[in-house]
């Protein structure tokens, strides 16, 4: 699990996903990074002790590294998911996570009601409750892997 351990949000989502492996019984390799130099560090680490595969929690440094996190999946063949579909389309093999349309449409509607005059301590707490997985065909084929039927049924964007 890569994220950015600088970041107290992207530690409290690792921590999240680390806890939920773990009662599904998989084991987690914590690699967080801090800056940019941190992921030769990172990818050492792995290389060291080779994972199955790869979470990537996405903030503006994950983010801004993902090339390099697609290139050392492709490179070792590691099935790798990331958060959000935009990485799937730009290379990543698959995601899934909150659908932004959705949440966008939230946050204008809360955005609405400051507006006419609510204090924002008076709204809601909302959590997402549609979630979208997209899958990259043309990365599963580079990293040799057969995609099953049922799980390419089951996606809402499929990347050719």
């Amino acid at each position: 699990m890569l994220w950015n351990a600088d970041d107290l949000g992207m530690t409290l989502r690792y921590r999240a996903s680390e806890a939920g492996a773990q009662a599904l019984g998989v084991q987690v390799q914590p690699v967080g990074v801090r800056e940019p130099n941190d992921f030769d560090q990172a990818f050492a680490a792995m290389n060291r002790d080779m994972p199955d595969a790869i979470l990537m929690v996405t903030d503006s440094l994950t983010l801004l590294n993902r090339k390099r996190v697609f290139e050392f999946a492709a490179a070792h063949r590691l099935p790798a998911i990331y958060e959000f579909d935009f990485l799937v389309r730009d290379g990543g093999l698959m995601s899934y996570g909150p659908d932004d349309r959705e949440s966008f449409g939230r946050v204008a509607a809360l955005v609405d009601r400051i507006l006419k005059g609510t204090k924002p301590a008076e709204l809601p707490f909302e959590q997402p409750t549609l979630f979208r997985f997209a899958l990259n065909l043309q990365t599963a084929k580079a990293l040799d892997l057969t995609v099953p039927p049922t799980l390419l049924a089951r996606a809402d964007e499929v990347v050719e």
